[in-house]
């Protein structure tokens, strides 16, 4: 489903955020988001995905992704809507949430039918269900681009009556038919152009402000389904995105077997398994992310100093290690992913990280130990992440 060429350069005039940069860019998504006329959540959905997609196609070179597809956003989409399709059982028997005024939403409809069929365990990721149906499940994700072509992308960037192009564009509009979308998906050449362009400097405001828009869009979104379902927010909003992360036992062995049996940040021996707690390298606040490359296992001390910090670049260095592919490590976490079947993503949790710390400002501060940190080194970060410095 992806355009060939993702990734490219896009020609053409410079978007009218460009002009006070980063802000103008984010003075322009609030407004977008406090548009009120949109019945469902899928302006939400569609903005987180277009930013973690950001984040994840950050190039080895440090630089932000140009060009994103209506396949990539409809699987992220997928994934972040999966955890929406659990009941919701604060008392009683509880139900799945309504995110449309008018009833629920399409896309949660389609997720909730895949889920009834192929898993009907609540706590199962979206990932292993992927690996277990997989024809099925990429129907669904065909299902869902269609909607998002039909639907969110063609009237996102309008406000009130007024088109605003200031994200992305696109090459069709709301009278897209779905059979020329069909011809594209069973890829029938020339049918219908799947590229989702953004505007210039667009991918780089998307990582620059991840941090503050994350909790923005979640809290709107939540906002919105609070109201719809008349909820209290805060509740709401934990269930939805505070996750309740995945139980992460059946690695914590395997990953502290590949360390040597050792405490990740202070290489501490740890007797057993057992003294570890599984930690998320790149912190869960800044990019929610369970594949096994994320996870180190940490002494509880550390784990708990570190909390939701980044790790300082000596960690982050040995960290990088484990991606290089002729790595005793990067084997070992192959093996450890397919006995446990669990999801592995490595270049994609690599990328997310260059797109994180180059980007942070000289007075940010970076978890080293204990109580300490330190100031972010921008050159011994770039060749621990064999990157560029980002100017």
């Amino acid at each position: 489903m992806d355009h060939p060429c993702a990734g490219g350069v896009l020609e053409g005039p410079v978007n009218d955020s460009d002009s006070r940069g980063a802000i103008g860019f984010a003075e322009k998504l609030l407004e977008l988001l406090d548009e009120g006329r949109y019945a469902s959540t899928y302006k939400f959905a569609v903005l987180l995905a277009l930013m973690d997609l950001c984040l994840e196609g950050t190039l080895a070179s440090g630089a932000a992704p140009q060009m994103l597809t209506t396949g990539q956003l409809a699987s992220k989409v997928v994934e972040l809507y999966w955890p929406h399709t659990v009941p919701l059982t604060l008392s009683g028997p509880g139900a799945v949430l309504r995110q449309s005024t008018t009833g629920q939403a399409e896309v949660v409809s389609a997720i909730r039918q895949f889920r009834e069929q192929h898993a009907p365990d609540p706590s199962t990721p979206h990932w292993q269900s992927r690996i277990a149906a997989p024809a099925t499940y990429q129907q669904l994700v065909r299902d869902v681009e269609w909607k998002l072509i039909e639907m969110p992308l063609p009237r996102l960037q309008t406000m009130g009556r007024e088109p605003r192009e200031f994200i992305y564009r696109i090459h069709w509009d709301a009278q897209v038919q779905r059979g020329a979308v069909a011809a594209y998906q069973r890829g029938e050449p020339g049918a219908f152009d799947n590229a989702i362009l953004l505007l210039p400097q667009v991918g780089e405001y998307f990582v620059q402000l991840a941090g503050l828009l994350r909790p923005l869009i979640q809290r709107r979104w939540a906002s919105m389904i609070a109201q719809v379902n008349q909820l209290e927010e805060a509740q709401l909003e934990t269930f939805l995105f505070g996750a309740v992360r995945t139980a992460t036992a059946t690695v914590r062995a395997g990953i502290w077997e590949i360390q040597d049996k050792r405490c990740f940040y202070c290489e501490k021996k740890l007797v057993e398994p057992t003294q570890g707690e599984v930690d998320h390298f790149v912190p869960w606040s800044r990019y929610p992310d369970d594949s096994l490359d994320n996870f180190v296992v940490a002494d509880r001390r550390c784990n708990g100093a570190k909390s939701s910090s980044l790790a300082a670049h000596p960690h982050l260095e040995r960290w990088r290690r484990r991606f290089a592919v002729n790595s005793t490590a990067f084997a070992q976490l192959r093996d450890l992913g397919t006995s446990a079947r669990w999801d592995r993503r490595p270049y994609r949790s690599l990328n997310v990280a260059r797109a994180i710390y180059p980007r942070l400002p000289q007075d940010a501060r970076l978890w080293l130990r204990g109580s300490e940190f330190i100031a972010p080194d921008g050159k011994a970060i770039a060749v621990a992440l064999q990157i560029d410095e980002v100017p």
